[in-house]
């Protein structure tokens, strides 16, 4: 399976939702990445768009809500500019220094309603099919 990611604008119920991706969502989890040292709306917007560029893996908010679950407390990761700052957060826990295990929050918006989920490449789901080796 991926490990996915959502990136939002603003915190609780009006966050607004930028998108997502099913692959190798971590990667900007540090605070060198350009990702993180963003400050200003313009620049995260700017930032997720140069994500979505680079990226096959991405969901638009006008493709729906890519994932099963409906809300980013079960994404593996989301990043989300707040006050001039991103903050990363790993399964709804915020991430503090090298600490996954954050306080837990409860503001992510309910998606249920933009629900589409993916399947291939925009889902992160490995399927294998077929027999074993030496079997039939």
């Amino acid at each position: 399976m991926g490990t996915r990611a959502d990136f939002y604008v603003g915190r609780g119920a009006e966050a607004e939702w930028l998108g997502s991706v099913a692959w190798d969502g971590c990667e900007w989890d540090n605070a060198d990445s350009d990702l993180m040292k963003v400050t200003t709306v313009g620049g995260f917007r700017a930032a997720v768009a140069k994500i979505q560029a680079q990226r096959d893996d991405f969901t638009a908010p006008s493709e729906g809500w890519p994932w099963p679950w409906e809300d980013s407390r079960t994404t593996d990761y989301a990043y989300v500019l707040h006050e001039g700052k991103v903050t990363s957060y790993c399964f709804g826990r915020e991430i503090v220094g090298e600490s996954l295990d954050g306080p837990k929050v409860d503001w992510f918006p309910d998606m249920s309603a933009r629900m589409n989920v993916q399947w291939g490449k925009k889902s992160g789901v490995i399927v294998v099919t077929g027999s074993g080796p030496g079997g039939g």
